[in-house]
């Protein structure tokens, strides 16, 4: 499938996909939705405390290093693991312009060994932070109370509606601790029925720039 490199409103860029006219990221900032979703309304829960998490969707690896970063900033343990089933090829990584817009320079070995080390393999690149990343189908994860933290990041119900199933989300249930949350851009009313079903509580959020809200769902 085609994918073009283009530039959300916030200045910072993301991978388009013309087919299904769907995007990695909002177009009205990739950056801002990943701090508004995954950092103040997840991350930000775990505050002062170690976390492990779970991405649905490495993809770009935005989502990664801001969480890396955080990490840095805060001395913060984080074991973070990526799920990707279609990797970003080395080209396009060197086309994503995270770390000026972050203003991260000192970090851009950081976010491009994101890229480049291993998978199924854990990568230690700092004192605080391990990634781990797995090239897996979201259907294949079978962790059983692992993770504080999801990051649910995959692509949007209306052109992968069985990513967002009660049979994925149970999997994602399960790989939980118990009052372990689960964040994500969505705010669908079948997403909602899907994750209630499993047994998660959620909250609707305000939403990221350009969306009116979002949903938080808590293992209990």
């Amino acid at each position: 499938m085609k994918r073009e490199i283009i530039q959300t409103s916030d200045g910072s860029t993301t991978i388009h996909l013309p087919e299904w006219n769907e995007s990695y990221h909002s177009k009205h900032g990739a950056i801002q939705e990943a701090k508004h979703v995954f950092i103040k309304n997840g991350l930000s829960l775990f505050e002062g405390k170690p976390v492990s998490i779970l991405e649905i969707g490495f993809g770009t690896g935005l989502n990664a290093f801001i969480t890396y970063i955080e990490s840095q900033k805060h001395q913060q343990s984080i074991n973070y693991v990526g799920i990707e089933a279609y990797p970003i090829s080395s080209e396009e990584v060197l086309k994503m312009n995270y770390v000026s817009e972050l203003n991260a320079e000192p970090e851009r070995a950081v976010f491009e060994l994101m890229h480049h080390c291993d998978w199924e393999k854990e990568t230690r690149l700092s004192g605080y932070y391990h990634l781990t990343k797995r090239k897996q189908f979201f259907d294949a994860i079978s962790d059983e109370k692992c993770f504080d933290l999801i990051y649910f990041d995959a692509f949007g119900y209306r052109v992968q509606p069985e990513l967002w199933s009660t049979e994925i989300f149970k999997k994602m249930y399960d790989s939980l601790k118990n009052k372990g949350v689960l964040v994500t851009y969505a705010a669908r009313g079948v997403v909602k029925r899907s994750l209630q079903e499993v047994g998660f509580t959620v909250e609707k959020l305000e939403g990221p720039p350009g969306k009116r809200e979002m949903f938080r769902a808590t293992k209990q």
